[in-house]
């Protein structure tokens, strides 16, 4: 008899670990907002830390698919979902942070930040295009949108140029937090593009190097 391969953390494990590390920065901040602990600047603390968590997750959530690959481990691909609802939660944080405490709701200043900061324009049009996304993640969505569900969600790529570029542009001294980003995502993509490099440069090689 053929024994199952089995695999070192079974999913009723792995998910809830991944919950709490995803979950902890919302955490922290609940706590310091009610101890009133965020430091001088509350309102700037949540904006970073909502900012920078969203793009975590969102790393996070591309990163499953390569891995569970990888790995060989398919029970990864049951935290995605949830890893694409916290960056829809952060993000959305991020955004009423913003809009509450920075503009105080003032719709002509809203308008005039979209149109003069084009980072503001990039980050709004990432959150636009999460939305979609967090809405249509459940089975029912699945089962109703069929293929059309994967074309949807194959956006994640593109809310994330728009994230990392978003945060990229407006930061003004240190680049190293944005360059690692950078990399990651460009490491990302080049591997969800893997196939199509490979076919591109075998065929500007030719059939000769195919067929060897």
């Amino acid at each position: 008899m053929q024994l199952r391969r089995s695999q070192p953390i079974n999913r009723f494990v792995l998910k809830p670990i991944l919950f709490l590390i995803l979950a902890q920065a919302a955490i922290d901040l609940g706590i310091g907002l009610i101890l009133n602990d965020l430091g001088p600047d509350p309102h700037e603390r949540l904006l970073h830390v909502s900012g920078e968590w969203a793009l975590i997750s969102l790393m996070v959530t591309l990163s499953v698919t390569p891995l569970m690959q990888w790995l060989r481990w398919p029970l990864l691909n049951n935290l995605r979902r949830m890893c694409g609802l916290f960056v829809a939660f952060y993000a959305s944080v991020h955004l009423w942070v913003y809009v509450q405490f920075v503009l105080d709701f003032d719709w002509a200043m809203i308008f005039d930040e979209l149109i003069e900061r084009p980072y503001i324009t990039i980050g709004f049009l990432a959150w636009l295009m999460l939305l979609p996304l967090a809405m249509t993640s459940n089975n029912y969505s699945m089962r109703r949108l069929g293929r059309r569900w994967k074309k949807l969600h194959r956006l994640t790529y593109v809310i994330a140029i728009l994230g990392v570029w978003h945060f990229t542009w407006q930061v003004k001294l240190d680049l190293t937090e944005p360059y690692i980003y950078i990399t990651i995502l460009t490491l990302l993509l080049l591997w969800r593009m893997r196939k199509r490099i490979k076919n591109s440069v075998l065929g500007l090689l030719g059939p000769s190097v195919k067929n060897n």
